[in-house]
């Protein structure tokens, strides 16, 4: 028979139990959130406000969200999958639709053919990531390859010669972290708001 001596008692547990929670919930609950935001807001004030692009005393934009361009005028970024609209940050996705899937396939070849009428004369092959949304459908960015197919088209759209065009794809492609991370990137929001910028300017 068990004395009543060696049984804890479930209030002498309790106890630093709850002040345990408690403690931790303190330390990462507030303590490190606020830490870690008044650091970043200290360092990288941009960054931590949300990379927000202004124009005219308006915010515009994110440098991290896309936006949906469809004028022959402005580059296209990547399709998003994201409803009930394009680029909705609320319902941050993907497809989830298998590469074997028709209604992929379907998506693809619509995409493809919408690229082929804004640029009938245009017989480069479709980068891949014109025709393919990404996971988070939120992208912000396109390859160089995928800024240099519709080059072309937004030149003649805006009368502008295909030399300064080309120089505005270089001066929004971002490099490599550190040289070696990732792959170079262009903004497409930045530089459609760099053509609407040259435009002012002649």
């Amino acid at each position: 028979m068990t004395s009543a001596t060696s049984t804890p008692r479930q209030g002498g547990l309790l106890r630093p139990a709850l002040t345990l929670f408690a403690a931790l919930s303190l330390v990462t609950g507030l303590a490190y959130p606020f830490l870690t935001t008044g650091i970043a807001s200290a360092v990288f004030p941009h960054r931590a406000a949300g990379s927000l692009i202004e124009q005219d005393g308006k915010v515009i934009g994110s440098e991290w969200i896309g936006q949906s361009f469809t004028s022959p005028q402005y580059f296209w970024g990547r399709p998003s999958a994201t409803a009930p609209m394009p680029y909705n940050a609320a319902a941050s996705g993907g497809s989830n639709l298998g590469p074997r899937n028709p209604a992929l396939a379907e998506a693809i070849e619509a995409r493809i053919a919408a690229l082929k009428a804004a640029d009938p004369d245009n017989a480069a092959p479709v980068p891949v990531d014109l025709i393919t949304a990404s996971g988070s459908g939120l992208d912000p960015h396109i390859s160089p390859a995928a800024a240099a197919y519709q080059a072309g088209r937004v030149a003649r759209a805006r009368n502008l010669p295909r030399g300064e065009v080309d120089a505005l794809i270089r001066a929004n492609t971002a490099a490599p972290w550190l040289g070696v991370l990732g792959d170079p990137a262009v903004n497409v929001l930045t530089l459609n708001l760099a053509l609407d910028k040259l435009r002012v300017a002649r």
